[in-house]
């Protein structure tokens, strides 16, 4: 099997409620997502997509109606972070997005990776799935899952 990745960018807040340190306070981040896919490459003669595992607009295009365009200027609330869930209800038209999960970068990346499986699963019959994600957070820290078979 060969693996492709696709690299997306949003933009984002989130808050930790109980960290020590400055991320306990409203605040945001450039994300930035990659997408890596494994499969079989499709060979079929007259595809546009022969000799690809998938194309990679395809990608961006899923990757963006299940996720990017979700989160992107949003925020990312924890579910039980009550005084934010009503400060941004508060906001009129606000752009919030309720996490099951402390919105950490590695649990925003767990959840993403758990939004993006069901989105590419075996799309063309060829084994194609998500089998890793990475989210940067900043430029030097960032959090990976690898889809264990």
């Amino acid at each position: 099997m060969i693996t492709i990745t696709r690299k997306l960018e949003f933009d984002a807040g989130h808050r930790i409620p109980d960290h020590k340190s400055q991320c306990r306070n409203l605040h945001g981040h450039r994300y930035v997502l990659e997408i890596t896919l494994v499969g079989n490459v499709i060979e079929q003669e007259g595809s546009s997509d022969n000799g690809m595992i998938m194309d990679f607009s395809d990608v961006k295009a899923i990757a963006h109606q299940h996720l990017v365009d979700v989160w992107d200027h949003a925020f990312l609330v924890y579910a039980k972070d009550t005084p934010v869930r009503d400060f941004l209800n508060s906001l009129p038209n606000h752009k919030t997005v309720v996490i099951d999960r402390i919105p950490t970068v590695e649990n925003l990346a767990r959840t993403a990776f758990d939004i993006l499986k069901s989105a590419f699963i075996d799309r063309y019959g060829t084994g194609l799935r998500l089998q890793k994600l990475v989210l940067h957070e900043t430029p030097n820290c960032w959090a990976e899952i690898t889809e264990t078979e």
